[in-house]
């Protein structure tokens, strides 16, 4: 019976090696990295699409939905090629000239912008759906990035220093978890002033990602999938940690004013603990045979990913919603001054804390790591806000479909990943196929995506 269940993955200890006791990349190459992917997305919209009537989704007329269909389709191409592509070759096989791509990208943003100024006439979107296309494409970018890097990292076509670090450092992977945990937080109910739902109501709307996390735990363990222990502990994983969040947000229910507040508090309480030893505990390899032991990554993590939530929160509710938190949005002009130098902010205060308190640490959610996240994720915002001084800045058909179904494109982001692991040895292809398996791998993630958007199929839970 072993026998045959390893036959699944026969080299899961090379794949789980292949990942592990990394180090990162620096700072100043993520800052340049996390500039260029954005500024992609300006360049797609400055480029413009084709017109596309989506419209009546549902029409009974096979002939009608057949050509829409096609239409929607060749638009929905034209932004893989445009935005999926280039971000997966930055990432990947364009990696090692970093410096040089953001240089050729920019340059090449200000000859879009040229082109366009010179061709046609100037259109502004209105400030209210700007700000609102502009928190879509963010959010669509960040998501996009970590479904492309999750089955990147297993080839050796993805650089070890993008890969998840092993104790303390940054990496582009190291931004996952912590960004989709702020996304959500930016435009969360407790963001836009809406009165939250009771722990009942919250229990309900997080089972599916409780039953998610043990899905994937007897998935891995029926398949003898390779698991990276020091992630998360040996049976805690990411559904486990939204849930966790989720829940105690709902039980420690307080203003969104104070959000902040408590969040900053949390953090700060929780970074005193891991001085005194607590960052030594986590970041051990021994294990006791208790549950808490045996996911300790996991568990403490926990009130880092919190106080992130929190303080994700109140940057949403006074960002874009208004001091007194309502539906309405701000400006894209108000909050792109603001959203400027709070990511500047962060950027400071990361460099002071990983300098003198410590190092950045995904694997503990330490202030450092919760600090890093903002920077980054504002950083990225703040360069799509840019997107006023663009002509005919309309966020893209692909963009609107992974932005209506984000949890949704993880999960079948996951589902694709697991399969191509279970089905090539990812860790003996050239880069060659690598490079075929990724793009068709993207392409597929896309094209469902867009169809699920286009038959207005949606998956939410929290």
């Amino acid at each position: 019976m072993d026998s045959s269940v390893k036959s699944f993955n026969p080299n899961k200890h090379l794949k789980e090696q292949f990942v592990s006791n990394l180090t990162g990349s620096s700072m100043l190459e993520l800052f340049v990295l996390s500039t260029m992917l954005p500024v992609v997305v300006l360049i797609r919209r400055s480029i413009g699409s084709v017109p596309t009537d989506t419209t009546s989704k549902k029409n009974d007329n096979p002939v009608v939905n057949s050509k829409k269909w096609k239409g929607y389709f060749t638009t929905m191409t034209l932004d893989f090629l445009f935005l999926v592509l280039p971000v997966l070759l930055l990432s990947t096989v364009l990696a090692e000239w970093t410096y040089i791509n953001a240089i050729f990208v920019m340059l090449l943003l200000v000859f879009c912008i040229a082109a366009q100024r010179f061709g046609s006439s100037v259109f502004q979107e209105d400030g209210i759906r700007s700000l609102r296309s502009n928190i879509s494409s963010y959010r669509v970018l960040m998501m996009l990035v970590t479904c492309l890097c999750i089955l990147a990292v297993d080839f050796k076509i993805f650089p070890r220093r993008y890969a998840k670090t092993e104790t303390y450092g940054t990496s582009l992977m190291d931004l996952g978890v912590g960004s989709f945990v702020l996304a959500n937080s930016l435009v969360s109910q407790q963001a836009r002033g809406i009165s939250r739902m009771k722990l009942r109501n919250v229990l309900q709307s997080t089972s599916p990602l409780i039953f998610l996390g043990f899905a994937r735990l007897v998935f891995t363990a029926g398949v003898d999938y390779q698991v990276h222990v020091g992630e998360y502990g040996v049976h805690w994983n990411f559904f486990f940690t939204l849930a966790a969040v989720a829940i105690l947000t709902s039980i420690i229910n307080v203003p969104t004013n104070y959000c902040g507040i408590l969040g900053s508090f949390i953090l700060i309480g929780y970074q005193v603990c891991l001085l005194h030893g607590l960052n030594v505990y986590l970041l051990s390899d021994k294990r006791g045979t208790d549950i808490i032991s045996q996911n300790k990554e996991g568990i403490f993590s926990i009130f880092g990913y919190w106080g992130l939530y929190l303080i994700g929160v109140q940057l949403g509710s006074y960002l874009f919603f208004g001091d007194c938190s309502n539906t309405i949005l701000r400006t894209n002009k108000w909050a792109r001054i603001r959203v400027w130098i709070l990511f500047l902010l962060f950027w400071l205060l990361t460099l002071l804390l990983d300098n003198h308190v410590e190092k950045v640490s995904r694997r503990t959610c330490n202030l450092a790591y919760v600090t890093w996240i903002l920077a980054l994720n504002l950083q990225v915002l703040a360069v799509v806000m840019l997107s006023d001084y663009i002509p005919g800045h309309n966020i893209s058909k692909l963009e609107e479909a992974f932005n209506r179904n984000l949890l949704g494109s993880f999960l079948l982001a996951n589902v694709l990943t697991g399969l191509v692991n279970l089905s090539v040895d990812t860790l003996f292809v050239s880069s060659v196929q690598a490079l075929a398996i990724l793009l068709l791998y993207a392409f597929v993630l896309s094209v469902a995506i867009g169809f699920a958007d286009f038959y207005g199929i949606k998956l939410k839970f929290w």
